[in-house]
């Protein structure tokens, strides 16, 4: 797990669209797509619903995305 990768997954829980938090987060929408993939296998979990539009969070995702806040604004203090 990785600071960009949770600050990708946040992107996406903002933006609700994978190709519009990648142009936010200044990368391709594959990388972007690729990283919370990654991020998914390695916490055995789906943090986004894909099948639904605009995408949304999965119960666990919605635990994901609260605790990425708080990690990302404690490295941020650092």
């Amino acid at each position: 797990m990785t600071i960009t990768q949770l600050k990708y997954v946040l992107a996406v829980a903002e933006y609700k669209n994978f190709t519009i938090a990648s142009e936010h987060s200044f990368v391709t929408q594959p990388t972007l797509s690729m990283q919370i993939q990654k991020l998914e296998e390695e916490l055995d979990s789906k943090i986004f619903n894909r099948n639904k539009k605009p995408i949304q969070l999965t119960e666990i995702g919605q635990k994901i995305v609260e605790q990425a806040k708080i990690i990302i604004d404690e490295s941020s203090r650092i």
